[in-house]
């Protein structure tokens, strides 16, 4: 396989930031009243990848849309201010392995997170210059099949030399919708339906498949 063009998801697939925004999270819900007892860390593994809206529809059953519109915009304000500043966790391997690809590749990220969240995490750790473009719900309101196809097709790429990589099944049926290769980050917070050969345990283990 020669995939000339890397298109990464970003929470479970280069990052943890879960301990970071699980505060904001608590913060925000308790001061609304909107829960009884504090989320913890591994609380939102299940929701990590998904969309903020649909988040807080599965979580506080029966809240309003205007409800919903209120906590977010408030909750993605303080993520963004925040993670710019503590920024999360890089699983092993992150940072060298993406500053030796750059050299070779053409790194993307295509995440359903807020506009402003992809930005804090490249400015915490510096890596506006390895990456040539990004995209992300918040800012398109597209879903993330919609926003690899507009990414892709803004910076002229081939399917035959790109690949996504990432760690749920909207991930992999976000790249299948696209007709891309999938690589699977089985470090992360999804599992799928099917077993791929293309899976990575460490995020170093990319050279492999590339």
């Amino acid at each position: 396989m020669n995939y000339k063009n890397l298109i990464f998801d970003l929470d479970g697939t280069l990052w943890d930031s879960r301990a970071t925004i699980i505060k904001i999270w608590n913060d925000v819900l308790s001061k609304h009243q909107l829960i009884q007892q504090e989320l913890k860390p591994e609380d939102m593994n299940q929701y990590m990848g998904l969309l903020a809206h649909d988040i807080l529809k599965d979580m506080l059953p029966g809240i309003s849309d205007l409800q919903i519109q209120e906590l977010l915009s408030e909750v993605v304000t303080r993520e963004n201010e925040v993670l710019g500043v503590q920024g999360g966790i890089l699983y092993p391997g992150v940072e060298e392995t993406l500053k030796s690809l750059t050299h070779t590749h053409n790194l993307f990220i295509v995440s359903n997170c807020q506009n402003g969240y992809i930005e804090s995490f490249l400015e915490y750790y510096q890596f506006e210059n390895l990456f040539a473009d990004f995209e992300s719900h918040g800012r398109t309101q597209k879903h993330k099949a919609e926003n690899i196809q507009l990414l892709m097709e803004r910076n002229g790429l081939s399917i035959e030399n790109s690949v996504y990589i990432g760690d749920t099944q909207t991930d992999y049926d976000s790249a299948a919708s696209n007709n891309l290769p999938f690589i699977f980050c089985e470090y992360g917070f999804g599992k799928l339906i099917h077993q791929l050969e293309t899976k990575i345990s460490v995020f170093s283990d990319l050279k492999k498949y590339i």
